[in-house]
């Protein structure tokens, strides 16, 4: 199927107003009829056909009694539908629910994620996700089981889906004792769990390589049937959303740097059950107070 020339922006409208009309519990009909347009306009609004004023749009979701926060949601996105990038800046902290990741996550068809010193929150388990967010001073206590299920249900959308996910990770997140000693065991026995999942490749990039292409920051890349990848780059106060076309191939030059360096899923599956070994053989503070810290020979 060939991609259609949308946005993330365009994309988090239409489903907002359709999800707003479900909510409504009336037949399309019968908003159609409230808000003064014929059923066929607001099937062509609803399928991208055509655009509406600001004043019809603010009528349609108060014949739908939309949420105050929703309604100021949609209304802000009508007019840059068409804009492709999107910086969304955030007031105090991260949200809980990143509602644009959750939506564009249910149509990708590949995930390829990197982070230069932790492991992605897809991979987390549960104990090592709570640590992580205890440690953040911008999330306050009250929100840490909130965010703990919404980053668990995030987690959700990869499975069961057909989507196929590949995961870049550093040798040095692998030896960070997040959570303590038995969370850290904890973790690296879920990774090879999650590694035996067949639509999910892990692959270590080995301290010995030295500097490498993800050295700069931590990102996910989505593609899709229906229409243009996109790059999520997560910040302490916002998310950045790349659609620019030379943008995107730029972060796809740094996944094909890092696969080069990296070791393939056999190899890096290898490296993982010996570090599994290694720390499940010592006790809570291990030698010196930490975990013994392996290494596997790449040519292996």
């Amino acid at each position: 199927m060939p991609q259609r020339c949308s946005t993330a922006r365009g994309r988090e409208f239409g489903e907002g107003v359709r999800a707003a009309i479900k909510a409504s519990g009336m037949p399309a009909r019968r908003v159609a009829e409230l808000v003064g347009w014929q059923e066929a306009k607001l099937s062509d609004f609803l399928n991208g056909k055509i655009g509406c004023t600001e004043t019809e749009l603010a009528l349609l979701l108060g014949v739908c009694r939309t949420p105050v926060d929703e309604r100021d949601h949609l209304l802000a996105l009508r007019p840059a539908t068409h804009v492709k990038g999107w910086w969304q800046k955030h007031s105090l902290s991260a949200p809980e629910r990143h509602r644009t990741l959750v939506q564009n996550l249910k149509s990708a068809k590949n995930l390829t994620t990197w982070h230069p010193h932790a492991l992605p929150m897809f991979l987390q388990s549960a104990d090592y996700m709570r640590a992580t967010i205890a440690a953040s001073p911008n999330v306050p206590d009250e929100e840490a089981d909130r965010r703990l299920k919404a980053g668990q249900e995030l987690q959700e959308l990869l499975v069961g889906r057909g989507l196929q996910c590949t995961f870049y990770v550093h040798e040095q997140a692998l030896h960070l004792p997040v959570g303590g000693h038995d969370v850290h065991v904890s973790q690296v026995h879920h990774l090879l769990l999650m590694g035996v999942r067949t639509n999910i490749t892990i692959k270590i990039v080995p301290t010995a390589v030295g500097a490498h292409a993800g050295m700069n920051e931590a990102f996910t890349r989505l593609t899709f049937r229906a229409h243009e990848p996109l790059i999520f780059l997560e910040h302490e106060y916002s998310m950045l959303i790349e659609e620019d076309s030379g943008a995107v191939e730029a972060y796809q030059q740094v996944v094909r740097a890092l696969d080069r360096a990296s070791l393939d899923a056999e190899q890096s599956k290898a490296m993982l059950c010996c570090l599994g070994e290694s720390l499940s053989a010592v006790d809570s503070t291990g030698r010196d107070g930490l975990p013994t810290a392996v290494f596997v020979d790449a040519s292996l």
